[in-house]
């Protein structure tokens, strides 16, 4: 008999919020992976936890963890995954040591607990019939822009994670591309003593000074979509022009956010007069 993966929820502020079953598997596995061995070391021993080895598991270092872990669940051994808060796997590593276990046969379980997106989500205020995480938005260049012009389109609510220091210009640049009138709820240090979300439109909400973590709330876009000339279409894409973008860029900007064809903008960008130089 193979061991279980088990991806353990453990408290995003309150330890109060710690499952008496994620305690119990915490307790009895032989293995844990975790983002930082400090804090996950101070959890457990808030908890009289003790006996498991703790094993690095982030960004760089998941990859390299799935031999031994793959190896210990042939021998018979259970394993946990933790994250630093919430719940592994969303935004956090995990998802490649849950997707090497299933390749390998073996059982995935979760204790399922605390999630800052769903709290954040549930306390907006904002629709959560359908909802969609984009988690962290890429810093900078092509691959943000292509991302928040599909957020600007898109129809259900969005969920996203922020740090501190990018905060404001990750509302300034949602604001740009959704517009003034679109809904956000913006939440922060959630199930801790200081928890503050501030509710309003992209075009108005002041979060003040940024301290800690943040989960943002978009509105879906709410318009339906309607016909736009080729006029429009160009007038688009000379202002994105004008800010530095390329005409491939763009034209994939303002596709999404008008929700018309890739191909019809960029052939309306080839012969826009607006002059560009192409990187």
């Amino acid at each position: 008999m193979t061991g279980t993966l088990w991806l353990v929820a453990t408290p995003i502020g309150n330890l109060a919020d710690m499952a008496p079953r994620a305690i119990d598997t915490l307790a009895n596995v032989a293995l844990i992976c975790c983002e930082d061995t400090r804090r996950t070391g101070g959890l457990l021993n808030h908890h009289g936890i003790s006996g498991a080895p703790l094993a690095v598991c982030n960004e760089h270092t998941e990859h390299d963890l799935i031999e031994r872990v793959i190896s210990q669940l042939a021998d018979g051994d259970d394993i946990a995954v933790v994250s630093d808060a919430g719940t592994p796997g969303i935004s956090d590593p995990g998802e490649r040591l849950v997707r090497a276990a299933l390749d390998g046969g073996h059982t995935v379980s979760t204790i399922p607990g605390p999630s800052a997106a769903v709290a954040a989500l549930v306390i907006s205020g904002l629709p959560t019939t359908r909802f969609v995480m984009e988690g962290f938005l890429p810093r900078k260049g092509a691959e943000r822009r292509d991302r928040l012009a599909d957020i600007a389109s898109e129809m259900r609510t969005i969920v996203l994670y922020e740090a501190p220091h990018r905060l404001v210009a990750t509302l300034s640049d949602l604001r740009e591309v959704c517009g003034d009138a679109r809904q956000v709820s913006v939440s922060r240090e959630l199930t801790k003593m200081y928890e503050q979300t501030i509710r309003g439109t992209l075009g108005t909400i002041d979060v003040g000074e940024p301290r800690g973590e943040y989960v943002i709330i978009v509105d879906g876009n709410q318009h339906v979509a309607r016909e736009y000339g080729d006029d429009e279409i160009r007038q688009a894409i000379d202002n994105e022009l004008a800010s530095g973008a390329t005409r491939r860029d763009a034209a994939a900007l303002v596709a999404r956010r008008l929700g018309v064809s890739r191909r019809r903008a960029y052939d309306l960008g080839i012969k826009s007069a607006t002059p560009t130089h192409e990187r």
